[in-house]
């Protein structure tokens, strides 16, 4: 008996320690919470804020889902009803949808939902702003996993707010640039290999031109051509003059510019077939032509007319660029096309360059026929999301593809820095004469750099 009491008061002292222990540990935690979140919100995140935020999960699941009218009764109204009257028993619990494990993210969490019998995903997308609130989350939304599963991902804090420029190394892989930071808190990545054509818009101040330094600036520092066509006379893009193979300024360049670019792609074509590949990266790497990347500041200009002659430049432009976008991806021309305003009414050519667009970013605009254009085709939840980005939010943008949506933020580069990097990496610029005659540029060899465009028979550019 003695021996038993002796464990028993041992067990209880340990287990006292434990506690004690446990409580040091928690209330340190909660008084260097601020601090430790404010110099390390990914170890805050791990160590506190996300096994409170299981809590509040699982806490308040059952009656959120009630309170959304997203669970449904296990009986019949008028039984319940009866069997209460009848003996007095407690209601029976509704059913509520089966959640998943609570998975943590960099800056957040995630779990799969198991709809009950007639919900839709929509009824769960309508919810995602009481569930955000009851978690005391910044934000949730709700997204389909597949037939009867949803996948809800919530954001402790808003990580669009300040998105941090990474550190760059060298060049990166080919046609791959970071240029922003995504809702879930990872990068935001544009690949061209794997999305070749991209389409972005944006009204005044909504940060379309800062997207579209963080690309160009990104890709300056490989080995790749760069193209311009700014019909505002340049403004935008002339910022990295030292670093464009071509710039064309107003519509009648850009027409030859275009125009030499799809005769520059034929070229390359019959290059393909006759070494039996189907693309350019099929071909050895000392054969291989340099990617040219085209980036088409304020597409309305190139389509607006005031008359006949008007009107057939325009269309001449309009047809260039559907068959660059038709046939650039396998031969490595690659279009980036941006605008304020982008709509049918710019003529059929816009919707049939739209649909080989597969690449979007929507930024806020000052019209709904613009983010219809852009985001319309791909997911009405995208097209919401985009049409609620307010001019406080700048930057913000909502960007879709085949594959779903999401909200990104570009990082800040400044004009200065554009100016910057367009010098230090001009040595990079290929010089090629196709482009140079029709369209601007450096007007010789003599003053192209280091890094040349082969002939597409052998010979070398001298």
């Amino acid at each position: 008996m003695i021996v038993v009491a002796s464990a028993n008061s041992a067990g209880s002292a340990s287990s006292s320690w434990v506690l004690v222990v446990a409580a040091v540990l928690v209330s340190g935690l909660l008084l260097a919470g601020p601090a430790l979140r404010r110099r390390y919100p990914v170890a805050w995140w791990a160590c506190l804020g996300f096994p409170v935020a299981c809590i509040r999960v699982v806490r308040t699941w059952r009656r959120l889902m009630a309170g959304c009218g997203l669970a449904v009764s296990r009986k019949a109204a008028l039984m319940v009803v009866s069997g209460l009257v009848g003996n007095g028993s407690a209601p029976p619990q509704p059913r509520v949808p089966h959640r998943g494990l609570i998975r943590p993210t960099r800056g957040g969490f995630w779990f799969l939902v198991r709809l009950l019998p007639g919900q839709v995903p929509e009824d769960f997308v309508k919810a995602a702003p009481a569930m955000a609130h009851d978690w005391e989350v910044h934000a949730v939304r709700v997204t389909t996993w597949k037939p009867g599963l949803v996948r809800v991902v919530a954001s402790a804090s808003d990580p669009l707010k300040a998105p941090q420029m990474p550190k760059q190394r060298g060049a990166g892989r080919l046609l791959r640039v970071a240029v922003g930071a995504l809702e879930t808190g990872a990068q935001w990545v544009i690949d061209l290999r794997a999305v070749p054509h991209w389409l972005i818009v944006g009204a005044t101040r909504s940060g379309k031109s800062t997207l579209i330094n963080a690309l160009v600036a990104g890709l300056a520092r490989q080995p790749v051509a760069l193209v311009g066509i700014d019909c505002k006379g340049g403004m935008e893009l002339s910022l990295y003059g030292p670093r464009l193979s071509a710039l064309a300024t107003n519509r009648a360049q850009a027409v030859k510019l275009l125009g030499a670019l799809v005769d520059l792609t034929l070229d390359r074509m019959t290059v393909c077939r006759a070494a039996r590949v189907r693309n350019v990266w099929g071909l050895p790497e000392d054969e291989r032509p340099v990617p040219i990347v085209v980036i088409v500041d304020e597409l309305a200009e190139l389509f607006l007319v005031a008359s006949r002659n008007e009107k057939e430049e325009a269309q001449a432009a309009s047809t260039a660029l559907i068959r660059l976008a038709q046939l650039g991806a396998a031969l490595g021309v690659f279009l980036v096309v941006a605008g304020q305003r982008v709509g049918s009414d710019l003529g059929p050519g816009v919707t049939a360059l739209r649909a080989q667009l597969a690449g979007r970013v929507c930024h806020r605009v000052a019209d709904p026929g613009t983010a219809e254009m852009a985001l319309g085709d791909l997911n009405p939840d995208a097209l919401h999301a985009a049409q609620s980005i307010t001019p406080e939010q700048a930057g913000t943008a909502v960007l879709a593809s085949a594959d779903g949506w999401d909200r990104a933020r570009s990082h800040l580069v400044s004009e200065a820095e554009a100016e910057r990097v367009a010098a230090e990496y001009a040595h990079l610029t290929p010089y090629v004469p196709e482009l140079v005659t029709a369209g601007g540029g450096a007007t010789s060899a003599d003053d192209a750099p280091s890094v040349r465009l082969e002939q597409l028979d052998g010979e070398e550019n001298e």
